[in-house]
Parts: C-alpha cells; sequence; structure tokens
C-alpha cells in the first residue's frame, strides 16, 4: 500500500456535537449483545450504536442522553446531524432499528464532512442517497434488492439480524453497494426465482456469513485457503492483530462482514463457519487507526468483489472456509493449541484432497 493509498488521518476532537437521541422500545434480545466482543470492535459508529441500544433495550428506558446527562427537556428540538427533527412522534413507535441507523449515517456523514453514501447505479437507473427505512415501505412482490438498488432505501426490522446488516451498510457502504449493484444486474439478466444463480448466491453468501482476512504475510492467507490451520492461525499468532490492543507491527487481522454470522455471535459457538475471502496489504495498513483502516478496507474489498463477480466462473466455493471462534484473539480458549485439534470444526477440506 503506497503512501498516496493511506486515508487522511482526522482530527477527532473537532466533531463535538451531541449524539441524536432516538426514543422507542426494542425486545430483550437486543440486551444479550455483547458490544465488547472483538468481532465487533471494528463496526462504525459502535459506540454510539451500543449505547443507543442498550438504552432502548432495557426493561424501563430513560429518557438520558449519552454522555449520562439528566432528562432530555424539549425532545422536539433535537436534530439529528443532517438537519432533520428527531420529533416526539418517533417516541415508541416501530421501526426503531432503521432510526437508530439512520441517525448513525447522518451522523457518520457529517463527521466526515461527506455526503451519505450512494448506491452504484446498474443500466439506466441514476445512483441514489442510501437511507434506512420501515420494512413496510419495501411494496410487496418487489425484490429487496431491487428496491434498494432503484430507491436508496434499506428496509429494516426491529431484530437483530437487520441490525447487524445496518451496521456493515454502515462500515462498508461502498462493498455492500457492490453487491447491491451485481444483484440488480442478475436481476435484470435472470429475473426472480427460486434458484438465484451462481452470482447471486456467491453475493448471499458473503453477505450473510463473510470475512475478511487482511495481511501482509501471503503465507497466511494462502494457509488459510487450503485449510492449513497451523500455519495461517496456530504458529503465525504473535503476527495477529489483537482488537483489545492494536499492534503496529501485526501482520494479520479478520474483520467480519457477514451480518447473519454477526447476529449467530450474540450466542457463539465453536461450530461457526465464515466464508471468507483474502486482502493483501502493505504493513503500514496495521500503522492506521481503526477508522483509516476500515475506509481503506471498504474500497478494497469493493473492488476485490467487484473481480469475483464479474468473473463467468463465480461460485461460492470459492470463498475460504473460517471457523470464526479460532481467529487468534476472538476467543480466550483459543490460546491453547488443542482447540485446533477438533477436526469436525477444523477440517482439512481441499488441502488433503490436493495431496491426494
Amino acid at each position: 500500500m503506497p503512501a498516496s493509498d493511506l486515508p487522511t488521518t482526522l482530527n477527532c476532537d473537532t466533531y463535538t456535537k451531541q449524539p441524536p437521541v432516538v426514543e422507542g422500545k426494542l425486545d430483550d434480545g437486543f440486551a444479550d449483545i455483547d458490544w465488547q466482543a472483538p468481532w465487533l470492535s471494528h463496526i462504525t459508529q459502535l459506540s454510539y450504536l451500543s449505547k443507543t441500544i442498550e438504552r432502548l433495550s432495557r426493561s424501563k428506558p430513560q429518557r438520558n442522553s449519552l454522555d449520562g446527562s439528566d432528562d432530555l427537556e424539549g425532545l422536539d428540538n433535537v436534530k439529528s446531524p443532517n438537519g432533520h427533527d428527531i420529533s416526539a412522534s418517533d417516541i415508541n413507535t416501530p421501526d426503531t432499528i432503521a432510526k437508530v441507523l439512520k441517525a448513525a449515517m447522518a451522523q457518520q456523514a457529517e463527521y466526515l464532512q461527506q455526503p451519505l453514501p450512494h448506491t452504484k447505479p446498474a443500466h439506466d437507473h441514476k445512483s441514489q442517497t442510501l437511507q434506512f427505512v420501515s420494512q413496510n415501505v419495501l411494496p410487496e412482490g418487489e425484490a429487496y434488492e431491487h428496491f434498494i438498488g432503484t430507491r436508496g432505501n434499506i428496509p429494516t426490522r426491529d431484530n437483530l439480524h437487520d441490525l447487524f446488516n445496518g451496521s456493515i451498510w454502515l462500515t462498508f457502504p461502498k462493498t455492500k453497494a457492490m453487491l447491491n449493484y451485481y444483484h440488480m444486474l442478475e436481476i435484470a439478466a435472470q429475473g426472480i426465482s427460486e434458484r438465484r444463480g451462481r452470482v447471486r448466491d456467491t453475493i448471499t453468501v458473503f453477505d450473510e456469513n463473510g470475512a475478511v482476512l487482511v495481511t501482509s504475510d501471503a503465507s497466511i492467507g494462502e494457509a488459510l485457503v487450503n485449510f492449513d490451520w497451523q500455519a495461517s492461525l496456530v504458529m503465525p499468532r504473535v503476527k495477529w492483530d489483537s482488537p483489545q490492543q492494536s499492534n503496529n507491527h501485526a501482520q494479520a487481522a479478520v474483520y467480519i462482514f457477514g451480518h447473519a454470522l454477526l447476529e449467530q455471535l450474540v450466542y457463539p459457538r465453536k461450530p461457526l463457519c465464515a466464508h471468507s475471502i483474502v486482502i493483501h496489504v502493505a504493513q503500514e495498513f496495521f500503522t492506521l487507526s481503526l477508522a483509516e483502516r476500515m475506509r481503506y478496507l471498504d474500497d478494497k474489498v469493493a473492488e476485490y468483489m467487484d473481480t469475483l463477480l464479474s468473473n463467468d466462473d463465480v461460485k461460492p466455493r470459492q470463498l475460504a472456509p473460517l471457523p470464526i471462534l479460532g481467529v487468534p484473539h476472538f476467543w480466550a480458549e483459543n490460546t491453547d493449541t488443542d482447540f485446533y485439534e477438533d477436526s469436525f470444526v477444523f477440517r482439512s477440506g481441499r488441502r488433503q484432497k490436493n495431496k491426494k
């Protein structure tokens, strides 16, 4: 990664506005999220999302601001960062997650002093500003992906699945827009049917269950693709970055992309397996702040998926399996090398076949 590719560092001290407040009520399932889990550390707007969701999922929500101040008088006058009122009519109404995500996206755009993210237009459709809306806005019979691609509206329900889907839209907006673009191309060419085809199947597997291995050591990526868990996850453990304490000398890290995988990880279990891609970077990548890494990585993953999905031979099998709790620093038990001796989870796969 040449120096010219490195993102410009932002001065966090310049962003001092009060975070937007959204009121509503969420069910108890949201209270089970461990926002300190290492696989969530890369999520954009993590602090705002975690504090807001924790507040809204309490049995008796308190009308407190996120900085710990007392009652919010004059809630009718609270504005989101894009200047739109968050009015009293929003209180105790459905579509709470859509409102939280919409406020987070607007806040991020203002912080970066950039416009809201857009769709990547397919065919004669125009680029649309992305925003989170109620699931009820999706017309009956219209494909979810087509609705996003033509209107920029992301239908969102008040459940964990859509919260994590929205969090990935916040973190990887260009990549998510790229995936939607290829959905649009396939829908135009093939129509809507129960059989999605190889392109849309590959998109869906990565979108729901994907992970990104970023490494400056090509041997780690090669070993992962070849199911060599010892050479990828065990022996080079010292080279792996820790989400709790970043290491400027690290050479490998995993960032989860799949929102269904994040939902499953609310209740972690050893057999959970991601479908991953490998992104090669210069070691300087690991000297960047986490926010800068994600902005850089969004560009690179979008480019990778553009190349992958434009290939006539693309298929889900080209995504490398990765038992996600085996990622160094993701799970306390994997400090013991015996953790990786479980052949039901850490399978030999293609590596064994290639030796025959």
